[in-house]
């Protein structure tokens, strides 16, 4: 397995990079979503129903199998030989970002959720500033790889 994983390695690094890039273009563009479903359209009316279909694909269709498949490139590139040193300080710092995404993402998903069910509890500006996260988090999970503090 061990050496299926070498010889795999730049195939499965490409395809981790492009899920990591779907999956946080979603990150980023649900919590928009929410905030124009907040301010502009509500939670009922035809309006609504659009946006909540638009949500829910968006949930369903790239950001859940964009984690996934983030998910089980990540530990494959883990558990690869001689790519990881878990005596450094990187590793950990990506592994605390990459739960932070991880627990983001159930909470956009549980907003989303709460969308289709017609209740919100939060303000645009909230949902803006929690757009911040996933940056905040990405900043976090790339020093680690790159610069490898």
């Amino acid at each position: 397995m061990m050496d299926f994983l070498a010889v795999a390695y730049p195939w499965i690094k490409s395809v981790h990079i492009m899920a990591v890039i779907s999956w946080m273009a979603a990150l980023f563009y649900l919590p928009r979503l929410l905030v124009h479903h907040t301010e502009r359209v509500g939670l009922e009316g035809e309006t609504h129903t659009l946006f909540t279909m638009m949500e829910y694909k968006l949930a369903k269709v790239i950001m859940q199998p964009a984690m996934i498949v983030t998910w089980i490139c990540g530990i494959a590139l883990v558990l690869t030989p001689g790519i990881v040193d878990w005596s450094n300080v990187w590793p950990w710092t990506k592994f605390v970002g990459v739960l932070g995404m991880t627990a983001f993402h159930e909470w956009l998903m549980a907003r989303m959720r709460g969308f289709q069910v017609g209740q919100n509890t939060l303000t645009g500006r909230q949902y803006r500033m929690m757009n911040e996260v996933p940056t905040l988090l990405m900043i976090l999970i790339v020093l680690s790889v790159v610069v490898k503090f």
